[in-house]
C-alpha cells in the first residue's frame, strides 16, 4: 500500500481552483460641465453692527456701561496701530460722557426732590385754606393769596413730571450715544477717501409726454 501510494502522481487533468477574485470596475465619467464649483463663502460679519449691539445692550442694563465699552474699543484700536500714547482728549471725551450721564441724573434727582418738597408745602397750605377760609397756616408763604398758592402747587407738580420725562430722555440719549460711538469706531476715515462729480440725468415724474429726464450732478464717494 505504501508503494502504491508513492506511485500515485497528481492528476493534471483537474482544473486548479481560481483563487483570484476579480470585481468589475465601474467606469466613472467626469463631466465638469454639469457640476458647479463649491461657491459657499464664509458669511461676512460687520464688526460695527456687532459692536453697536453690544453697546446698546450694556447701556440698557447700566447707563454709561456702553461708553466704557466704547473706550475699551478705542484703546484696542489705538494699541493695534501702535499708538499707546496720545489721543488723550479722545479718551477723555469718551470717559467724560459717563460723568455727564450721571451728572444729569444727579441734577434731575435734586430737582425732583426740590419740586416735590415745594409741591407738598403748597398742597398742604391749599388744603388748610380750603378747610379754614380766611386763615393761613405756613407763615413763610403767608404773602401768597389763595390763587397764587394753587398756581404754585400746579407749577411744582408739572416740574416733577417734567423731571420724570427727562430721566427717560437722558437714558435714551445714553443708549443712542453708545450705539453711534460704537459704530464710528469702525468707520473708515483714513486718507483713501475720494469723491467724483459727474453729470447725469434723473427722472422727472412731473412731465407727462416726451423726454422726462432732467440734468443733474452725480456725487460718488469711495472709501
Amino acid at each position: 500500500m505504501a508503494n502504491l501510494a508513492l506511485g500515485q502522481v497528481k492528476d493534471t487533468l483537474l482544473r486548479p481552483a481560481d483563487t483570484i477574485k476579480t470585481t468589475p470596475i465601474r467606469a466613472v465619467r467626469i463631466d465638469s460641465s454639469n457640476k458647479k464649483a463649491d461657491t459657499i463663502k464664509q458669511k461676512y460679519v460687520n464688526p460695527g453692527k456687532v459692536a453697536g449691539r453690544k453697546a446698546i445692550f450694556r447701556s440698557l442694563i447700566i447707563p454709561g456701561w456702553g461708553q466704557l465699552y466704547n473706550n475699551q474699543l478705542l484703546n484696542e484700536k489705538l494699541n493695534a496701530k501702535g499708538e499707546k500714547t496720545g489721543h488723550f482728549w479722545q479718551r477723555t471725551y469718551t470717559l467724560g460722557k459717563v460723568g455727564l450721564i450721571y451728572g444729569g441724573f444727579t441734577a434731575l434727582t435734586l430737582s425732583y426732590i426740590e419740586s416735590r418738597k415745594n409741591y407738598n408745602i403748597f398742597l398742604k397750605e391749599a388744603q388748610f385754606r380750603a378747610r379754614n377760609p380766611g386763615q393761613k397756616e405756613n407763615p413763610d408763604i403767608a404773602r401768597y393769596d389763595d390763587t397764587n398758592v394753587l398756581n404754585a402747587q400746579s407749577i411744582y407738580k408739572r416740574n416733577s413730571q417734567i423731571v420724570i420725562f427727562s430721566y427717560f430722555a437722558v437714558y435714551a440719549v445714553n443708549v443712542v450715544d453708545a450705539y453711534v460711538a460704537a459704530r464710528l469706531n469702525y468707520f473708515n476715515i483714513d486718507d483713501t477717501i475720494s469723491f467724483k462729480i459727474s453729470p447725469t440725468l434723473i427722472n422727472n415724474p412731473n412731465m407727462m409726454y416726451g423726454f422726462n429726464g432732467s440734468p443733474a450732478l452725480k456725487l460718488s464717494l469711495r472709501f
